[in-house]
Order: C-alpha cells, then structure tokens, then sequence
C-alpha cells in the first residue's frame, strides 16, 4: 500500500547545534515548496491532491513517487489531446498536426506498424534521421504497441550503426535517406525491414483512407483506422533506448521505462503549478506555448521534448529544416511562431547574445531559457540576464540515465548563484561520497550519486555495465564530481577531467569559468598534461574575440587574481575555436589526442591552431 511521505513536503530539519552535532552530510533531498503558503503546498501536495507524494516500492526499492500519475506514456498522451485536440502539436516547415490529427496519424502507423511489420511490445524499433514530425510521429507509434524506441545517433559513423543495429536486434529500422545512405552491406541482419520515414508515413496514411468509414450525418468521416490494441506492458516496462555519447569508450544503450518518463513530466508538471501559484497566474484556457525542437532526437533533451513536454503541456513543437544549428533560423522561428520558451546549451547561446542582428527580431514571446548537459558559466548567466532581464533564466543537472532529472535551479536563486546547478528536484535524492561510498560532509567533493524513480533500467544487454552504474539500492553513480552546500549542488567535472597536479586536486570547470569572465575571451578549455613531476599540470585553451591581441601571460594573471596558484594554467594555447559535438558538449578527449600528438611531433602544424605559448 502506498503510504504518505511526510519527508516529500517538507525539507529535513538541520542539525541541532551544540557540542555534539555532527556535520551535515552530502545528502540533498526535495526541499518542498517553501515558496507557497502551508494551505497552498497542501492544495498540489497534501493527501489527495494532484501531486500527492508517497512511497511505493519500485523495483524492489522504496521510492518516493506520485500517488496520481498515468501508468503509461500513451495514456499521459491521451490526457493532453483530449484537452487541447485542435491546438497545434507539431509544426514542420511544409505542414502543421493538430493533437487530433496528431494522434489519427499515430494510430494509422501503430497500425502499420503492428500488422504489416509484426511489432509487438517488448520489440524494438531503430530510427536514425535528423529531427523531423515524422520521427516523432513513429515513437509515438511505437510507444502506443508497447514496443521500444531506439534512437540511433544520426551521426554515427557506418561501424558505429553497426554496432547499434547489432546490439538492438530491431524488428524494424526506419531513417531518413542521408543516414539510411551510410548502411553497407551486411550491416542489417537479414529479415529486418529498412524503411524511409516518409514512405512510412505516407504508407500508414494509404492504407488508413483505404479503410475509412463513410461519411457521418454531418459529413465528418469515420475513423480512418482501427485504433491499435492497448498494449500489454506496466510502469516498468521499458519504453526508449538512448545511445550515451560514447565519448569514453562504446556507446551504451540506457534503457528508460515508462515510470522514468512519466515521473520527469510528473516532476515538471508540479514545478509548473507551484510557480504559477507563487506567481499568481493562471494559464487561459485554449493557449499553448511553443519551443524549438533544436537538441536531436536521439539526445536526451530532445526526447523529452516530443515524448514528455508536448504530452504534458498544451505546447507546440516546432521543427526547423534539418541541417547545423543556426542562430538566425533560431531567431526567426522564434519571431514566426512566438516561441515561449528557449532550451539549448551554453554555446547556442553565446552565438546568440554576440549575433549582430539579435535586435532585430521580436522575441518578446521568450519567457524562460534553460537547459542541461553542460554547466552555464556564470558569466553566460550574468550576460543572459542583463539581455533579457523579463525572462526567467534556469538550468538542471541531469543525464541520459535520469531522464534528465536531478536539480534544478532558475530565477533569482541562479542569477544570485549562477555556479550551482540548484536543490534536489521533487522525487530526487542527491549524495556526494567518496571512492569507498561513504557519504561525505558538505562543502567536501566527491562522486555525485543520484536516486530517483527517474533512474534508468540498466544499459541494455551489457549487464557488467549496468552493475557498475547501479548500486544494490538503485542509487545511480554519476561520475561526476561535485559538493554539497546550503541545500544546493555544485558541479566540479567529469572524473576524467580532473587534473591532480602535485596532490592537489584542479577541478578544470572552475578555471574555466574565471577564464570567461574575461572580456577577450569567447571560450576555454582547461585539461591536464603530463609533467614528470607533479603528474599533471593544467593547460589552457582559449579562444580570443576578434581583433583582441590578449597574451598567455595576461591570462595567466587574470587566472592568478582569483585562483590559487597551483590552479592556474602553466600554459597557454590560443585556438581559432575548440571541438563541440552536434548536441554541445566539449570534445576534451580531441584535445587530449592533439596535445599529446603535438608533444610527440612538436613540428607538427594544427588546423584550429592560431598561436602556442609553452610557458607563461
């Protein structure tokens, strides 16, 4: 039986002071809604209210959870088009769904999908395209049949397709011509089908107006096609398999259930309530917000935008033209469609803030721009506030494995520390524990661990994996290292980033952001280099803004004035950019590779490199 968490309203009391109180420790759980009047954290969270938390045992574990929640993906679907049917859900550059026609053309493929290709839940359907309406009108499809999407990267290489195919065992493989392009012979088992997404699409639509029932009374048409059978799948039956970038070693396919997905919507569906409560407002009944499906599909961020937010708020999903992300396509679409909300990463947004025509367009729809998957420099923050100082600025620690979900900071409280990444989110717990697992005091840095009903399944088929992400309690180990202090998280870096220099820990993030805070400098990067004997030494890479004559030691000093001395860089290299992927995160391993070529062959030229100093 479910039973009412009194902890999940509440933040936990601080230790008693006195002699024998002992140091708080680096446990972080949701700290309730402190914003709102008792009689209001009640109304959304009290007994028998919509967001009523209890514990309930998930996979074998006691887990905090909402007492009312759609047990399935499809069903949380259902809700929001049954409440906004004619407003629009997906907006592509040629053509525009409805929820309702959404949904008619959803049910036509699950359809398709069930008895031409034999799809059944449990089965696994491959896409590998650029973002488009079709890719998320087939995951929705394949949602509905309890099957399981796995996103393959689109930028993925022939081998690596390969190996995805090969681990995934589709029933079906779908894309668009460029990436079905790059498939080679004997790539794909023999016996799985390989379809475009349009000849899809425009099959399930032939065969749907085929079976049309005639015309009603009013001469509106019957259903174009059966509805597909409700799939027999729980809470926990998975639903979505990403691909991690794969950036240190393999990519791994983190399996998502439909209980992971549904409590990130959960989890956002209240933070949605509470700040409109605190704000005063209520949403006007028949209005949508908009957002940019910009992050890919295969991405995290991406996914949640087609399979969570446009399924638990009355919002529409614009498409741009498949092709590289560009700021002005960013400013038009937003000016076109009134775009509400802006989600990207830290280097979107840089392009954005110094693009020349940023003031031409009206973009006083924007009311929120956030993301994820790389920390915001405070300076980005400080910039983005002093631009848009009406719209409200946040960010959130998660990943791929959490659905995105771990903390969440925005408003003021990230304005006024904009080098945290916030408090636990609603159903989440937060550790900071040492190699042995032991949860350390606060302010001291360790390993991020998280745990949450949001926590993935385990990588599929790799087991070894999955046991060494997943402790025996379910508590995910993030590898990265952060601290606790004053109810909030602060990220340090990737464990592999972490550069210990004669002993002393030099955490590369925190060079980084002194090092963008400098008015002649676009973007940095900090890594380790081998020195026979301290280990390492940090190094930087920096990108001056154009026609600035910055030098090595003049960053040098401007690092001394803040840091310690071990933690400024003994050198300097300045570059005409540095290596992002598609979805913005840092290719630090390039410079790695290249750094560690160039000490090998010191002659050796660099394309991106604009200037070396060795020493400063």
């Amino acid at each position: 039986m479910p039973r009412q968490d009194p902890a999940a309203t509440a933040p936990a009391p601080p230790a008693a002071p006195g002699r024998d109180a002992r140091p708080l420790l680096s446990h972080l759980r949701w700290p309730g809604l402190p914003q709102l009047p008792p009689e209001a954290q009640a109304a959304l969270t009290g007994p028998g209210a919509p967001f009523e938390i209890v514990t309930e045992p998930v996979l074998g574990h006691d887990h905090q959870v909402f007492a009312r929640r759609p047990r399935t993906l499809r069903q949380m679907l259902d809700g929001q088009a049954a409440s906004t049917p004619d407003l629009p859900f997906l907006i592509a550059p040629d053509r525009q769904w409805t929820h309702r026609e959404a949904q008619a053309d959803i049910d036509a493929t699950a359809v398709l999908l069930s008895e031409r290709y034999g799809v059944t839940a449990g089965d696994r359907v491959a896409i590998v395209a650029a973002n488009h309406a079709e890719y998320a009108i087939l995951m929705w499809a394949t949602i509905t049949l309890g099957a399981i999407v796995t996103s393959l990267n689109g930028w993925w290489t022939a081998p690596e397709l390969a190996y995805g195919i090969a681990l995934a065992t589709p029933k079906l493989l779908a894309g668009d011509e460029r990436r079905l392009a790059r498939l080679q012979p004997g790539m794909v088992p023999g016996g799985i089908p390989v379809r475009r997404l349009g000849e899809l699409h425009a099959e399930a639509r032939a065969r749907a107006s085929a079976r049309a029932g005639p015309p009603g009374p009013a001469g509106e048409h019957a259903r174009t096609a059966p509805a597909p059978a409700p799939a027999a799948i729980g809470e926990d039956s998975p639903a979505v398999i990403l691909f991690t970038s794969g950036t240190t070693g393999r990519p791994k396919g983190a399996t998502l259930s439909h209980r992971n997905l549904i409590n990130f919507a959960m989890v956002n569906r209240l933070a949605a309530a509470s700040g409109a409560v605190a704000a005063g407002s209520v949403p006007r009944a028949g209005t949508a917000a908009a957002t940019i499906v910009s992050s890919p599909m295969f991405h995290v961020s991406g996914m949640i935008a087609v399979l969570i937010t446009s399924a638990s708020f009355p919002i529409s999903l614009v498409f741009p033209r498949p092709g590289p992300w560009e700021p002005l396509t960013w400013l038009e679409l937003t000016q076109r469609h009134k775009v509400t909300s802006w989600s990207g990463v830290p280097t979107q947004f840089w392009r954005l803030l110094r693009h020349p025509d940023l003031d031409s367009y009206d973009l006083s729809s924007v009311a929120t721009v956030g993301g994820g998957g790389a920390v915001f420099a405070p300076e980005l923050v400080r910039e983005l506030h002093a631009r848009f100082p009406r719209v409200r600025l946040g960010t959130g620690y998660g990943m791929s494995e959490t659905v995105g979900l771990g903390t969440l900071t925005g408003g003021e409280a990230f304005i006024a520390r904009p080098e945290s990444v916030g408090p636990a989110q609603a159903t989440v717990e937060v550790q900071v524990r040492d190699e042995d697992g032991t949860v350390l005091p606060e302010g001291e840095v360790g390993e991020v661990c998280l745990r949450t009903p949001s926590v993935f399944l385990g990588y599929w088929d790799d087991p070894a994996a999955t046991a060494a992400a997943l402790d025996g309690d379910r508590w995910y180990r993030t590898g990265d290292f952060g601290r606790v202090g004053g109810g909030l998280l602060y990220l340090e870096s990737r464990r592999r980033d972490l550069i210990v220099r004669g002993g002393e820990n030099v955490y590369p993030a925190e060079v980084e952001n002194r090092l963008v805070e400098h008015p002649d400098i676009d973007d940095a990067a900090v890594i380790g280099v081998d020195h026979l004997e301290l280990g390492q030494e940090p190094k930087a890479f920096v990108v001056r803004r154009p026609g600035s004559r910055l030098s090595a030691g003049q960053v040098r000093d401007w690092c001394a004035a803040a840091l310690a001395g071990f933690k400024v860089p003994v050198t300097v290299e300045f570059r005409d950019s540095l290596p992002y992927t598609q979805t913005g995160k840092l290719l630090k391993q390039e410079l790695e590779r290249e750094d560690r070529s160039r000490a090998q062959a010191p002659h050796a030229p660099s394309g991106a490199l604009s200037g070396v100093v060795t020493r400063g």
